[in-house]
């Protein structure tokens, strides 16, 4: 695999640098709920501009399909992306025409412009060629540092890096170096540990990682078709009969392959989904007819964390029961902060993505704790799945094209 152009590499002194990032951030009242992106982002920021660079960064933030929506402007994101960059970040009220190519040619040192959500215009979806050269206009060299934005088209990520000189900054560079890690050239023996409540939402993830994995550890709401297709009676348990035939085949493609599936030996089930509700662990050969198994149980645990145990690499992505609701967190949780004690004594890598898993994590308190934790949602899946994502392939084609010429 080729690899990225990377801006580390690049002279960008006395040059503007249009940096894509991902800054697309919860906000409640006009201010910034989860600043981890910001936070994460903010390094970037900083060494472009230590490198003696002029720095404007694009983003997007929501759905605002192509509508100049006021609910969806990023100006709330500036004073927290200030705080951690520790420089002036100057609001522009478009990300293109001439107000925004005003504010890069006068684009002062040391302060940083921030422009207006990029899907305010039709363009940045549709991937559109006119769309990225009035962006390009913001800037001399062209930076692609959201990986959660990589599993698509746009033009801020990919019509872009047509245009302009192109590169992967330090966080795309560090997911990518993580997920390959993880998948292509692990240090084995290797696990994933898949939850959820759906298994045709990651028939595609489960299928690439049996060919990948020495043990592929199931659990969530998921588990529960798995549980169906090899003969159990799931009771009233969140689970999808249309998916039974596809978990069998799953289960014999993965004993084709070497890899040992890990289902639940025992469940915590409820006869009602609700907070402290009355919650017992049986087998899972006695799960009642009238519950739902909504969380593992302890012999699973014990179970899984052998596994782990004897692991060099952890891939996560998904949780193990409805960890939102006590008590049917604890069984992600206990296995969340033994991953992340092996991780801290060097024993394994766990690199872990999804929403859901970054919430667990950080409800366990071990979100800062294992080796590496994706931000990004689609993307993350999607590179789980074997897919190739637009914006680190036109990334890569770049490269290749500088080597021909």
């Amino acid at each position: 695999m080729k690899p990225l152009p990377d801006i580390r590499t690049a002279e960008i002194a006395g040059k503007t640098v249009l940096v894509r990032a991902d800054l697309n951030v919860p906000l409640k009242n006009g201010m910034v709920a989860d600043a981890t992106r910001i936070v994460r982002f903010a390094p970037t920021v900083r060494d472009l501009l230590a490198r003696g660079a002029k720095v404007v960064v694009m983003t997007h933030l929501g759905r605002p399909d192509g509508d100049a929506n006021p609910i969806y402007s990023v100006r709330p994101v500036t004073g927290t992306l200030s705080s951690e960059v520790g420089r002036e970040v100057v609001f522009v009220p478009d990300c293109v025409g001439p107000t925004a190519e005003k504010a890069a040619k006068h684009h002062q040192d040391g302060k940083v412009l921030l422009l207006e959500n990029l899907r305010f215009h039709k363009g940045e979806e549709a991937n559109s060629r006119n769309f990225a050269l009035r962006l390009s206009v913001n800037g001399d060299l062209f930076v692609n540092d959201a990986f959660s934005c990589a599993h698509r088209a746009h033009a801020s990520t990919h019509a872009i890096a047509h245009i302009m000189p192109a590169y992967a900054g330090p966080s795309l560079l560090a997911e990518v170096a993580a997920l390959t890690a993880a998948l292509d050239a692990p240090e084995k023996p290797v696990a994933a540990l898949v939850g959820g409540s759906k298994v045709s939402s990651k028939i595609r993830v489960l299928k690439n990682l049996i060919g990948r994995m020495d043990h592929l550890i199931i659990g969530g709401g998921m588990a529960n078709t798995f549980l169906a297709a090899s003969g159990y009676r799931v009771g009233r348990s969140v689970h999808e009969p249309d998916c039974v035939s596809i978990a069998r085949d799953i289960m014999e493609a993965a004993a084709a392959n070497g890899c040992r599936i890990l289902l639940p030996s025992d469940v915590t089930v409820a006869r009602m989904f609700e907070a402290e509700a009355l919650a017992t662990t049986v087998p899972v050969a006695a799960i009642p007819d009238e519950a739902m198994a909504l969380d593992v149980g302890p012999r699973t645990v014990a179970e899984i964390k052998h596994v782990l145990n004897a692991c060099r690499t952890l891939l996560w992505n998904g949780p193990l029961g409805a960890f939102e609701m006590r008590p049917f967190g604890d069984a992600t949780f206990t296995v969340a902060r033994h991953a992340a004690a092996l991780s801290k004594a060097g024993q394994l890598a766990t690199i872990a993505g999804g929403g859901d898993t970054a919430a667990a994590l950080s409800l366990a308190g071990v979100a800062d704790q294992i080796t590496y934790l994706s931000t990004a949602g689609g993307a993350f899946l999607e590179w789980l799945e074997g897919c190739r994502l637009p914006g680190i392939e036109v990334l890569r084609k770049r490269v290749e094209h500088s080597e021909t010429v």
